[in-house]
């Protein structure tokens, strides 16, 4: 094991040590003959005006929020900006998907148990991000796979966001840009067909109504009906349509109204039984006799691995989701400088859940005779019966002054939120049938007898929070001195109610109705202070300080009396802190970005059991520090490229492991991940462009599971992609995913009895119209 490490360490090495000469030398290349070509040049020119369409390219100049007012080569943190441009090329339809362009975040945990995760389980820099993607700056909740169809860019925020979001995630949040109404005329569309059965169609019409009040329409639609390549009866179904107006676009007083209803009918994953992976062994127990033992290793440690396309579920097995938004946003521009900006927004989703779940256990095995006769035992149905409302208005004020030699920009805010959550407790007949399903060979459609319906019992979370906060950014001389406070004022409070199912105790009758009633409210304060020196008027360097706080009940709206539970109103906020120190550099007249931070973020008050004493505390400490590069943009006229690197170490510095091999390292967290993508415009209009990822081993959490892989492996994935212009209103896109039909792992459940397989070498056509 530790030869193929090394091994394994060496050949990246090589490929990174590859990947990266190849694209920074066309970049030194072409900086040098610039540099000549500039020389040489004439010093005095007649000034000459042009006026012209914006080139389509993977650079961003800013994030999209009202809170950072400078370039992102003047922004002391973290930001990655993936654009419409570089999703469209890769064909991703999915927000897990663009995110494969920023490297260390991904959807790597599969759930828990019997229990698989739903909509945008999302990690970065080791811990769960999930509950922190916002939608134009407005925290958007629920377990909801987010469509980009109506998305202009995504802003990725690394480091603890607490000052800019409230509570939030330990390692940043994500942003997601809505696209808005212009005072043009286009009509867009796509049409896309490819491997799995993916059916897929989107429009985004654009409709200037009156030039001289500066009013539009914009309507983008969505209709998809696709299976995955990667599995059977897996579907993903949805459609929707963001219908969008806008007045006053060329005015100081702008108003945008928009609305988004999604609507998702989908089989979802459960995932594939690891038997036959490296580091997989028979699950026996003490319990079993010697002969036991004996028999299962014999029959599960050298059996063959499943087919990773096998679904074990049911066919009524599903996920329905139904999204409703309505925001409304006032912008003003003052005369005297000064910015308003505010938003109004009302969210609703339902989820309606069903998932046929299974563990491998050495209960639920039959592996006697050949491998084509082993059954497993289905264990339960797993259910979400849940519905999240949000309320929020939010008021940004930007202004510009100046106290002597120093040049301010000062952004002040007012946000209130009110959130909800509420679980329906679902609960199966008497008499209710889950067949055994072959391990080998299993049938979705084998007949089950079940109904299902909502027991009375039911969990109803919600959160009311009032914050203000201030940010100041001074200028002077080549200084940028950043300084941020939030105060975020919360209130959540947890009303569950339970069915008493069975006689015990036998004080408590079957059929009571048991309430519990948990509270928690405190004052957050989160701040963030950063330098900045511009070395020259194209880059910088930086130092950053920032905190963020999670309370109990922040994430999930559940609060919880036991003494174990991070949750339990008693305990303190997770407090996390984060440094960082970097460069930022636009070169080739600002049209290429090249980024590097290192960084050390410390989640502290985590709960931990006293080995002596068995009292919980809140003693526990973790550890995330790390380097990350980035380069994005255009180094020749028609050439693009978007890249990034990042090793991490991810650690519990005070505490219990986290992780199934007993190492202090933290679970689902690739020590190294790399991302690339690269395009080229030839002069006759076709386009060639293609990338490459890394995923260093992934460590899965711990749960006590027997005989089941500790990790996954490394893994690198190819894609490539080739476009043509037909006319000026059609042009052909084919994408090819996963060039080298790599199998690989994609996530890993706590228990590491089930996986997500990689996509298999796969497809897909599109055909752009445009007029």
């Amino acid at each position: 094991m530790i030869k193929s490490r090394k091994h394994a360490q060496s050949r990246f090495n090589q490929h990174m040590s590859a990947a990266l000469a190849a694209m920074l030398l066309p970049v030194a290349a072409h900086a040098v003959a610039a540099a000549d070509e500039q020389a040489q040049a004439p010093q005095t020119l007649s000034e000459v005006k042009v006026q012209g369409a914006a080139e389509d390219t993977f650079k961003a100049d800013r994030a999209v929020s009202a809170k950072y007012t400078e370039k992102l080569v003047d922004t002391a943190q973290t930001i990655t900006v993936i654009k419409k441009e570089l999703i469209e090329q890769q064909g991703a339809v999915s927000l897990t998907e663009a995110l494969r362009n920023t490297p260390g975040v991904g959807a790597f945990f599969l759930g828990e148990n019997g229990n698989t995760n739903t909509g945008d389980a999302i990690f970065m820099r080791g811990f769960d991000t999930s509950g922190s993607i916002y939608v134009d700056g407005v925290r958007d909740v629920g377990s909801i796979t987010r469509d980009i169809f109506n998305i202009e860019q995504i802003d990725v925020l690394k480091g603890p966001a607490g000052t800019d979001n409230g509570r939030s995630a330990p390692t940043g949040s994500i942003n997601l840009v809505s696209k808005r109404p212009q005072l043009e005329d286009a009509y867009l569309g796509s049409v896309t067909a490819g491997s799995g059965k993916q059916k897929r169609v989107t429009a985004d019409v654009n409709q200037m109504i009156n030039a001289d009040s500066g009013s539009a329409f914009r309507l983008n639609a969505l209709v998809q009906d696709s299976g995955n390549a990667a599995r059977d009866v897996v579907e993903n179904k949805r459609w929707a349509v963001a219908p969008s107006l806008a007045f006053g676009l060329n005015g100081p007083t702008r108003l945008y109204l928009n609305y988004l209803h999604v609507k998702q009918d989908n089989i979802p994953d459960g995932g594939v039984l690891t038997i036959g992976l490296p580091g997989y062994t028979a699950p026996v127990t003490a319990a079993m006799t010697a002969e036991q033992r004996a028999a299962l290793n014999a029959a599960l440690n050298s059996a063959p691995r499943v087919d990773p396309k096998n679904f074990y579920g049911s066919e009524k097995d599903h996920d329905n989701v139904t999204a409703d938004q309505f925001t409304a946003r006032v912008e003003h521009d003052f005369a005297n400088g000064v910015k308003l900006q505010n938003t109004t927004r009302y969210g609703k989703n339902k989820q309606d859940y069903l998932l046929t779940a299974f563990m491998a256990t050495s209960a639920n095995l039959i592996v006697t005779g050949t491998p084509d006769t082993w059954t497993m035992a289905r264990t339960t149905l797993t259910y979400k019966d849940q519905t999240n409302k949000v309320l929020t208005n939010q008021t940004n004020v930007t202004a510009e002054f100046g106290t002597g030699a120093v040049k301010h920009t000062l952004v002040a805010g007012l946000e209130f939120i009110t959130e909800k959550q509420t679980n329906y407790t679902l609960a199966t007949t008497p008499g209710t049938t889950i067949t055994r399903t072959s391990i080998y060979n299993p049938n979705p459609s084998t007949p089950q007898t079940f109904t299902y319906a909502r027991t009375g019992a039911q969990a109803v979370g919600s959160t009311d929070t009032q914050a203000v906060y201030l940010f100041d950014t001074a200028k002077f001389g080549d200084w940028i001195i950043n300084g941020g406070l939030r105060l975020d004022h919360f209130s959540t409070t947890y009303d569950s109610v339970a069915i008493q199912g069975t006689a015990t105790p036998q004080t408590i009758p079957v059929g009571t109705r048991i309430a519990t009633n948990l509270k928690v409210g405190d004052t957050l304060v989160n701040g963030k202070l950063s330098a900045l020196y511009k070395l020259t008027p194209e880059s910088s360097v930086y130092a950053l300080a920032a905190s963020s706080k999670a309370p109990p009940g922040g994430t999930n709206f559940s609060l919880s009396a036991n003494a174990n539970s991070a949750a339990n109103p008693n305990y303190d906020p997770q407090e996390t802190t984060n440094y960082e120190f970097g460069g930022k550099w636009d070169l080739l007249k600002q049209k290429l970005s090249l980024s590097a931070a290192v960084y050390r973020t410390t989640v502290k008050n985590e709960v931990e059991q006293d080995a002596t004493s068995g009292t919980y505390f809140q003693t526990g400490e973790k550890r995330n520090q790390g380097v990350e590069l980035g380069v994005t943009g255009e180094i020749t006229r028609g050439w693009l490229v978007s890249a990034g690197y990042t090793r991490m170490s991810a650690k519990v510095t005070n505490g219990r492991a986290v992780a199934a091999d007993g190492e202090v390292y933290l679970a689902y967290t690739p020590k190294q991940s790399f991302t690339s993508w690269t395009s080229y415009t030839l002069p006759f209009g076709l386009t060639v462009g293609g990338g490459v990822r890394f995923n260093d081993q992934l460590r899965r959490g711990t749960d006590g599971a027997v005989g089941t892989p500790s990790h996954i492996d490394s893994y690198w994935v190819a894609d490539a992609m080739a476009s043509y212009p037909l006319n000026k209103h059609i042009d052909l896109r084919l994408n090819v995913y996963n060039l080298t039909d790599k199998e690989y792992v994609a996530a890993i459940n706590k228990s590491g009895y089930r996986y997500t397989p990689g996509q298999p070498r796969s497809g897909s056509l599109t055909a752009n119209i445009k007029f």
